[in-house]
């Protein structure tokens, strides 16, 4: 599986950011309440970013050689949520960003509702960092020149 781009990553916050702010216009245009993200939302991303850092954690020592053995569908599972993690927390970053730049462009803007709006965002790029983190934490290292002799010798 291959490492997550920057690239990758900024085009999601930029789809996500396009997506938060044609809503907030669709809604606001069609006269119906704009969208508000609960508190708990962010919350819940943040604790879902330390989450995943918690669960890469073990594959982290089997990779450093501390401990002995991780099972491979345990390592696996935590590289593919660190990876969605990382994805969806890019996504709701730029739909909160987009939510955002909405709702400061009013010419009354809302302030509790911007509030909410940035601390999804705050809690998005913390997901995604967090996945970004753990995704790094699963990754082997490269063999050294020692292993590669070792490995030419045996055969």
């Amino acid at each position: 599986m291959k490492r997550t781009t920057p690239a990758l990553v900024l085009l999601l916050i930029a789809i996500g950011a396009a997506v938060g702010l044609l809503a907030q216009q669709g809604l606001a245009m069609s006269g119906r309440p704009g969208i508000t993200p609960p508190v708990t939302l962010s919350i819940v991303l943040i604790a879902l970013g330390a989450i995943v850092i918690v669960l890469a954690l073990p594959v982290r020592r089997a990779v450093k050689g501390e401990r002995k053995r991780v099972d491979p569908f345990y390592a696996l599972r935590v590289l593919v949520l660190a990876k969605s993690s990382a994805l969806c927390g890019a996504l709701l970053a730029g739909a909160a960003i987009g939510s955002v730049v909405f709702l400061l462009s009013r010419t009354v803007p809302a302030l509790g509702v911007v509030g909410y709006s940035v601390g999804t965002a705050i809690g998005g790029l913390v997901l995604l960092a967090g996945g970004l983190v753990a995704e790094g934490m699963c990754r082997i290292p490269p063999p050294s020149d020692d292993d590669e002799q070792a490995a030419g010798a045996a055969t």
